[in-house]
């Protein structure tokens, strides 16, 4: 599968956008784990133009980590251009364009998935920045606003005529926010469109090996995004890949997920500072399957998720390993 001139292999997995999840650190870790291809967190384009800090700062690519997507959202078409050609310049490989973030705060003003209930806008958008800039454009977005509105096989015609290279399709409407289950079959309608010649990446739900495998033969995309199935478990990608290739997988050992969730905890820390380096990575540990379905394991995981310190996270995380973890493996 090739987006543009970014040659992905066959069936290639990628790393979906999210914010607070897939900073740099994380980015890289999931591409030595498997991933074909990784996006970074959302990147607001009012912010970018105005140049703010924590917007900015998104646009660092690591050179292990790519191919990477750089995404983009925005209501307006001028702020939108403008915002890419100044990723554009930060040299990732391709710019993707979010028109499916479901959150009240991106949705509720027009952007992300909001653009569902103004397609002349986001159609408008789409070929500004499609003609704005040289490198490859995508687009992420969803089956439509709502159950009465699934209009995403003629829409994803409508995209690909501005000249887009990829197009992303999460199998739930806006409305749905992550409730339910994504609807793959829409997805493979999407596909079957004999109009659609870009490459079709499918998202949602995918949160196992076997459903990765399910997801290429039953309905056929070219590429699939994982998402929160990643969140405190970047290993997914080695036990996917390897399910994709072989048609088995054998898990990673519980040391190496240690060591991988203590490397998170380290960049973490360094990238921003020791108190909200570990706050930003509450989310990994607090979702990680890593530490699910221990016996008598509340107090414990209370404890690992309020810990302010690096030396006090470590400390509880060695206790975890080697006094809890060898208990389990007795049984």
């Amino acid at each position: 599968m090739k987006i543009g001139n970014v040659d992905l292999g066959e069936k290639p997995v990628m790393l979906a956008p999210m914010e607070d999840v897939t900073d740099e650190s994380f980015r890289l870790i999931c591409k030595e784990m498997g991933a074909d291809m990784t996006y970074t967190e959302f990147v607001s384009a009012d912010a970018l133009i105005r140049n703010i800090q924590a917007t900015t700062r998104k646009l660092t690519i690591a050179p292990g980590e790519r191919p990477t997507a750089i995404q983009i959202y925005g209501r307006e078409v001028g702020p939108m251009v403008e915002a890419a050609r100044i990723v554009e310049a930060a040299g990732p490989d391709i710019i993707d364009i979010n028109f499916g973030c479901p959150v009240k705060k991106v949705a509720g003003k027009g952007a992300g998935a909001g653009m569902l209930r103004n397609v002349p806008k986001m159609i408008e958008i789409t070929k500004a920045v499609v003609d704005a800039v040289k490198l490859p454009v995508t687009v992420k977005t969803r089956l439509g606003w709502d159950h009465d509105s699934k209009i995403i096989v003629e829409l994803a015609e409508q995209l690909q005529d501005c000249g887009i290279q990829a197009l992303t399709v999460h199998g739930r409407t806006r409305s749905q926010l992550y409730s339910g289950e994504a609807d793959w079959e829409m997805i493979a309608r999407v596909k079957e469109n004999p109009r659609l010649t870009i490459p079709l990446i499918g998202n949602g739900d995918i949160t196992s090996p076997e459903r990765l495998v399910e997801a290429f033969a039953k309905y056929g995309v070219d590429g699939v995004m994982v998402g929160r199935a990643t969140i405190g478990a970047p290993w997914i990608f080695h036990d996917m890949k390897q399910m994709l290739h072989t048609g088995t997988f054998t898990p990673l050992d519980d040391a190496v997920k240690f060591d991988l969730i203590r490397r998170q905890i380290r960049e973490s820390v360094d990238r921003i500072d020791e108190y909200r380096g570990i706050l930003h990575i509450r989310r990994h540990l607090a979702a990680s399957p890593l530490f699910k379905g221990i016996p008598d394991f509340r107090a414990t995981r209370i404890e690992m998720l309020r810990a302010t310190t690096l030396a006090e996270l470590e400390a509880i995380l060695d206790r975890i390993q080697n006094d809890i973890f060898p208990t389990l493996n007795q049984n």
